[in-house]
């Protein structure tokens, strides 16, 4: 039976940035807008953290059912390691995505009921990303993805639950959080390009190989730069502040860079997740206060 610190271990916590930062983003430009509401962007956070808590238990399970993690080179899998069973796991995974779903009913009773399809639709993106006969993160679309339901659909529907409006500045956010949340997984699909081929899991990165993976990331830092900007030029330029992210981000460009491989990659990740934190709170700060 798995403890309570390895329970913590396998709900991947440092991946909970992803999570946070595009409620915190969506959250600025509600506010930009006069449409913020507390209790609605918390629930928009439970919604948020509970998904990406669930997605993580999804894919514990799945890839250990599947020998994928027999080999894994990151962090504790509760499967893979035996130190669950896969039932527990899979339970586990679901008690989150009933968390999300209920805290998602809230947000449609008050906003929009069609809101509950968009529910149901990442509840069974997250699933499937590695669950399923033809699970779509074993055929490189992990990636494209996360951009939508991390980047796209988290920061406007964000803004949505609060504002009930449409504002251009919640697209370009999306895609700066989409962006950075892309590159996490880039970093930790390049560091599992080894295993995954065992595995026979064909991720963007075994499929784009070691050198385009690399470029790939440092592509997508660049996209969340230019994506402040585009928020800037929507808002206000003190929205510029958010370049401040570099400053986190760019240690993970240099180890991505240097040609790191395996564990010393894991470094990459944490940065990266860091990164994409501090870019929703410096641009997020700006719209609140201004």
């Amino acid at each position: 039976m798995a403890t309570p610190s390895q329970w913590l271990e396998g709900a991947r916590p440092r991946t909970l940035p992803a999570a946070i930062s595009p409620v915190l983003a969506g959250t600025g430009v509600a506010a930009y807008v006069d449409g913020f509401s507390w209790w609605r962007a918390l629930l928009a956070l439970v919604v948020s953290l509970a998904l990406q808590v669930g997605v993580n238990y999804a894919n514990d399970y799945s890839d250990g059912i599947r020998g994928t993690d027999d080999d894994r080179v990151g962090p504790l899998r509760l499967v893979g390691s035996g130190a669950a069973s896969p039932r527990a796991v899979k339970l586990a995974a679901f008690a989150c995505f009933g968390v999300a779903g209920v805290a998602g009913l809230a947000l449609a009773a008050a906003t929009a009921w069609w809101l509950v399809l968009v529910g149901v639709l990442c509840v069974v993106a997250a699933w499937y990303y590695t669950g399923g006969k033809r699970p779509y993160g074993y055929s490189g679309l992990g990636e494209v993805m996360v951009f939508v339901f991390f980047g796209l659909v988290a920061v406007i529907g964000t803004v949505y639950v609060q504002s009930r409006t449409w504002e251009w500045a919640a697209l370009w956010a999306a895609i700066g959080i989409g962006g950075l949340a892309c590159a996490i997984l880039v970093a930790n699909n390049l560091r599992d390009i080894p295993t995954d081929r065992i595995a026979r899991k064909h991720t963007l990165a075994v499929r784009l190989g070691d050198a385009r993976t690399r470029a790939l990331y440092v592509a997508l830092i660049g996209l969340a730069a230019a994506a402040v900007i585009a928020v800037a030029a929507a808002t206000t330029w003190w929205a510029l502040i958010g370049l401040g992210f570099l400053a986190v981000a760019l240690p993970g460009v240099r180890t991505v860079r240097s040609g790191a491989v395996g564990p010393a990659l894991i470094p990459a990740l944490q940065q990266t997740g860091r990164a994409e934190l501090v870019w929703a709170l410096l641009v997020a700060v700006p719209l609140i206060l201004v």
